[in-house]
């Protein structure tokens, strides 16, 4: 498997984080979450007193926090200045503020290439929004993981819901969702896309060892 880059891309719900883990636990590679990496800004931000709606703010200290992002399927870390931010990434007030940030170009430019770093020679699954336009076109393998709008925001629901406002339905979840997804979509630098070449996956009606199988099926003809 020498060389491979898996590149898994979609909007939140579509099942790319497990999905991803277990491609990456099949094959032995590695794994790396780049929304955790945005998250961990986002939480930087926050954490120091940074408006995220403020740009320019955003912009001018974007180098300053150290991201560093384990690539272990099994148990894959985030720690920001050597503080373990894994849970607190999870956080609602993150969740409500990272697409802002993540829209800031002069974020995406520091975390891409930090990715880019993390690739390295390959043997990696990688998910994200941009992986395969952006971080890694020239990925072995590129996959656009899609669902219903229902099925995500019940996904997101369940997956959240430890973290998320007591009371807080899959009705609002779905809501939330429809406008991160506006906000990713339209946003001037490396917006949500399918890349080209990609294989679009509609994960609605598929269990996770159902998506699981198909990706390995995939790696296997593209190898």
């Amino acid at each position: 498997m020498t060389g491979l880059v898996v590149a898994m891309d979609g909007p939140s719900g579509s099942g790319k984080s497990s999905a991803s883990r277990g491609v990456a636990k099949a094959l032995g590679l590695r794994y790396l979450d780049t929304g955790a990496m945005y998250r961990a800004m986002t939480w930087w931000v926050l954490h120091h007193g940074i408006d995220p709606a403020d740009a320019a703010t955003v912009a001018a200290r974007a180098a300053e926090p150290g991201i560093s992002s384990g690539t272990d399927p099994d148990g894959p870390t985030i720690h920001v200045d050597g503080v373990d931010v894994a849970g607190p990434i999870r956080e609602a007030v993150v969740t409500a503020a990272v697409s802002a940030v993540a829209a800031v170009p002069e974020v995406r430019t520091r975390l891409v290439a930090l990715q880019r770093q993390i690739i390295g020679a390959g043997d990696i699954v990688v998910e994200g929004r941009d992986i395969g336009s952006v971080v890694a076109p020239d990925a072995t393998l590129k996959v656009y993981l899609t669902a219903s709008a229902e099925a995500r925001a019940r996904r997101r629901h369940a997956e959240l819901s430890g973290t998320t406002p007591t009371g807080t339905t899959v009705e609002a979840q779905r809501a939330a969702m429809a406008r991160r997804d506006e906000a990713d979509s339209t946003r001037k630098t490396d917006p949500l896309s399918m890349a080209a070449g990609a294989v679009e996956l509609d994960t609605t009606a598929l269990t996770l060892d159902e998506v699981i199988a198909e990706v390995l099926r995939l790696v296997k003809e593209r190898t």
